[in-house]
């Protein structure tokens, strides 16, 4: 959305003096993979994400973070509904003058985890969310537009330690998801525009984009903790 929050905050109120609306490109909110697999998520209590990319000589100006990973925070906050209390991350230059690769914890109030890998200096091209919670796993690939979800059709009737594997197995069902056809980009444009005719949400919020880009700069001073602390040993 900007450099900083400072600027966020500066757009976010000339906006409101304006009388404009103003949202944020978060694509990845309307990845088809994603918006099917909004049905099965309930409170999920892990997170796990990856976003691997071959390394192009473009965005050098920011690291990983604000170039791949910012995507998937943005989707982590939108599916939580709230803010990480706690933020651990480490970060490498590989190929730039800086991260090219990191990994971010972001733990939250209710006890979710989101643990987000990025990388710009991959052999392969992934982009992987998968959600784990009280009764079922969710993968979804958002590159590829597919995911399954396995879901457990009787929680109450397992207790843990107490469970038959076979009755389990048995007790599990697995379904692929079923992904409407749509280009993220397209979709989440036709929503801005339905949003200024005053037909619906349209694309993220300006304070989400705000909010994903404090939970990046976070990261990022997270980041430069650990590398001072490997600096001082």
């Amino acid at each position: 959305m900007a450099v900083s929050v400072s600027e966020c905050d500066a757009m976010i109120a000339a906006a409101a003096r304006a009388g404009r609306v103003l949202q944020v490109g978060q694509v990845e909110r309307f990845n088809p993979a994603l918006m099917a697999a909004r049905p099965f998520l309930g409170q999920p209590k892990f997170i796990e994400g990856h976003r691997m990319a071959a390394f192009q000589p473009r965005s050098l100006d920011i690291d990983v973070v604000g170039d791949l990973m910012i995507h998937d925070i943005d989707a982590v906050l939108h599916l939580t509904g709230q803010m990480p209390s706690q933020i651990s991350a480490v970060g490498v230059a590989v190929l730039s003058s800086t991260e090219d690769i990191a990994n971010a914890r972001l733990e939250f109030e209710d006890g979710c985890v989101a643990n987000l890998t990025a990388s710009r200096v991959s052999v392969e091209r992934l982009r992987r969310l998968r959600f784990f919670q009280g009764n079922a796993y969710v993968s979804v690939d958002l590159f590829e537009k597919t995911g399954e979800a396995f879901v457990i059709k009787d929680p109450g009737s397992f207790k843990p330690g107490e469970v038959n594997p076979l009755a389990l197995l048995a007790g599990i069902q697995r379904t692929k998801l079923e992904v409407a056809p749509g280009e993220p980009l397209t979709l989440e444009l036709q929503a801005f525009v339905r949003s200024l005719r005053g037909q619906g949400e349209g694309a993220a919020p300006a304070k989400a984009g705000r909010d994903a880009l404090r939970v990046a700069e976070d990261v990022r001073e997270a980041m430069r903790r650990r590398a001072l602390q490997w600096t001082e040993r």
